[in-house]
């Protein structure tokens, strides 16, 4: 009868000498890192790139609800008399920014000539999250809204 520690020896030669000539080249080593950062990479542009969106989608919102809280400020003083329905520009401008005041937002408004149509623009910014790992603190976000008065006097 063998001695099984001998013939676990020239096993364990054996196999030490098939993995000698295979030479490994390293390739999975070298693949999982380079797969983790493409991965997180993506992940960063997914979730930086939603909150760019949703922060654009607020300013879009608050803009609009601005610019309709300023187009609620008709020129009494003509639309009484029935010359026209038309806002108030200072009243307007004022309850525009009271609007975005209250969200915290920065803005500009403007009232056209006529007093017939007021623009709203909001600027403000989304911190993100991955890319303030490479030094990006602030991402802009911007919306516009407008308001149109249709109403005609007499109409």
């Amino acid at each position: 009868m063998t001695k099984p520690l001998p013939r676990l020896r020239a096993h364990v030669r054996r196999v030490v000498r098939t993995l000698r000539e295979r030479r490994d080249a390293g390739g999975v080593e070298l693949f999982m890192p380079i797969m983790a950062i493409a991965i997180f990479v993506m992940l960063g542009l997914v979730v930086d790139g939603t909150g760019v969106l949703n922060g654009n989608s607020r300013a879009t919102y608050a803009a609009q609800e601005a610019a309709r809280a300023a187009g609620q400020q008709i020129d009494p003083g003509q639309a009484i008399t029935g010359e026209a329905i038309v806002v108030d520009p200072d009243a307007a401008a004022g309850a525009a920014q009271d609007y975005l005041d209250a969200e915290g937002l920065n803005g500009k408004v403007v009232v056209s000539g006529d007093g017939k149509t007021i623009t709203v623009t909001v600027n403000d910014s989304y911190d993100p999250l991955f890319a303030s790992l490479l030094g990006i603190d602030h991402l802009p976000v911007s919306g516009e809204g407008k308001a149109t008065l249709l109403h005609q006097p007499g109409g």
